[in-house]
């Protein structure tokens, strides 16, 4: 008998998150539920640090509410995802938060909890993965693929033994700007592999160099069990592959899946058109681009750069900024480009070259990390950047970032009072009153699962004015538009 893999789901989490800049409503989400349910997926990713983030301070719903109410539709076990101690933000949090917001995500339905670092200090996650398991949540531990002289194999395989230690019941490889490429993946995927042992391993790897798919299929023949998918319309790009695909990969390796084949046409029909009805896009496979192996800046970030850049006349200089964003990273010693360091290391390369001065200004944030404040990094820093920063001894940071940080939760309970319960405690944690107001809204009377073909049609019929279109629904092909 042939060996099975199986898929977990991002549709709800990340496929938004890359494509529609994470404004996929709970509303949106509900009609489809019963059939995600049904499509055979062994978890359903529902959350991040950017759909936590976006639901507050951009679609004004309470995420735990969101949390809780997709987590009781749905039988499919639900994960959710945490930047170790910085949660859903930038900013570490003391022990007494991490712990705590593991606890509520049980509380509120997650089966699985998902750790990250963004420096792949696993030491960051020691508080998330002991807290998980405390409130019986399954941990997968990921660490974070890039590309640089340190990041060897041998690097991955030691970060997959230190996750072991932290108690992981799943290992992943997060590739978070699609870096990888079958030939690295045939000497990457089973070193981990062997490293792991029986635990099993995931792959999340995004399709912006648009080899994602042959990336899973040596993911699969390493022996990595679990592979995370998006519905066809909210993947690709810089989402990750479409669960269709990867389905007939494994089809053509000779693997068995639990997927239902029909039911991915219907969810596929289903955010087709949810995507016209909101103008939004949808994912369209990426082109292989070598550059992104030398800068490796997510490419909704270089959108946004070029944006800023056109809005102060300077457009013409985004190839000098490019060309010095990999210089600073490899004088930060290597940081991976995701989030906040990202975001770190394009604002110094636009310093450096608008200033005509390398290190002339350094933003505090980038000292911050040059002190270790986040995590230990991953090679030396250059001479050329010390001499500018000027650290000085008492501000290097040598131990477990987070025990620098008194406790948050006597204060916050004494500030709020014995009738402000912990899911609140945590909003006010995490944010500001001004951005908490609106969501003290009641909550919609939402639908109970059931198909929304009755909502689809007397949607069409108050809206005459839609682009034409068909899609397949419900077991049904339905035509829309200017008929």
């Amino acid at each position: 008998m042939s060996r099975q893999i199986d898929f977990i789901d991002v549709t709800l989490r990340d496929g938004h998150q890359c494509l529609w800049s994470t404004r996929m409503t709970t509303a949106m989400m509900m009609p489809i539920l019963s059939r995600i349910d049904r499509s055979g997926y062994s978890y359903i990713n529902i959350l991040g640090g950017a759909v936590f983030d976006v639901c507050v301070r951009f679609l004004q719903e309470n995420p735990w509410q969101r949390i809780k109410l997709l987590s009781e539709r749905l039988e499919t076990p639900t994960d959710g995802l945490t930047r170790g101690q910085s949660l859903y933000t930038f900013e570490l949090f003391p022990d007494d938060i991490v712990t705590l917001n593991a606890h509520r995500l049980a509380a509120n339905g997650i089966k699985m909890l998902t750790i990250y670092d963004a420096l792949n200090d696993n030491r960051n996650l020691e508080s998330s993965a002991r807290a998980g398991r405390e409130a019986g949540l399954k941990i997968n531990a990921w660490m974070v693929y890039t590309l640089s002289p340190a990041h060897t194999d041998a690097y991955y395989q030691a970060r997959t033994k230190e996750l072991l230690t932290l108690g992981a019941d799943h290992i992943g490889v997060k590739d978070a700007t699609g870096l990888l490429t079958p030939d690295r993946a045939r000497t990457l995927f089973p070193a981990v592999k062997q490293a792991a042992g029986a635990t099993p391993i995931q792959l999340h790897s995004h399709c912006q160099s648009g080899l994602s798919t042959e990336v899973y299929a040596e993911a699969m023949k390493a022996g990595f069990q679990y592979f995370q998918t998006a519905s066809r319309p909210l993947a690709n790009g810089a989402s990750l592959p479409a669960t269709e695909d990867i389905a007939a990969a494994a089809d053509a390796l000779g693997l068995q899946t639990t997927l239902a084949k029909d039911e991915l046409a219907e969810i596929a029909g289903y955010f087709t058109w949810l995507a016209r009805r909101e103008g939004k896009p949808i994912g369209k496979v990426a082109k292989y681009d070598p550059a992104l192996y030398e800068h490796q800046i997510p490419g909704g970030m270089i959108s946004n750069l070029k944006s800023q850049l056109a809005a102060m006349q300077m457009e013409h200089r985004l190839p000098e900024i490019m060309e010095e964003a990999a210089r600073v990273r490899a004088d930060l010693g290597y940081p991976i480009v995701v989030s906040p360091f990202a975001q770190y290391i394009v604002t110094q390369a636009v310093l450096n070259v608008v200033q005509g001065e390398r290190y002339k200004t350094i933003p505090n944030e980038v000292r911050k990390y040059a002190t270790g404040y986040y995590g230990r990094i991953a090679a030396p820093l250059a001479p050329e950047f010390l001499e500018r920063a000027n650290l000085k001894a008492t501000e290097l940071v040598t131990g477990r970032p987070s025990d620098n940080i008194d406790p948050w939760l006597p204060r916050l309970r004494k500030e709020l009072g014995p009738r402000v319960d912990d899911d609140n405690i945590l909003l006010h944690a995490f944010y500001n009153l001004e951005l908490l107001a609106p969501l003290k809204r009641t909550l919609p009377n939402y639908r109970e699962k059931t198909s929304p073909l009755i909502e689809l049609v007397s949607y069409l019929e108050s809206r005459r004015d839609i682009e034409r279109g068909r899609v397949r629904f419900a077991g049904t092909e339905i035509s829309f538009g200017n008929a």
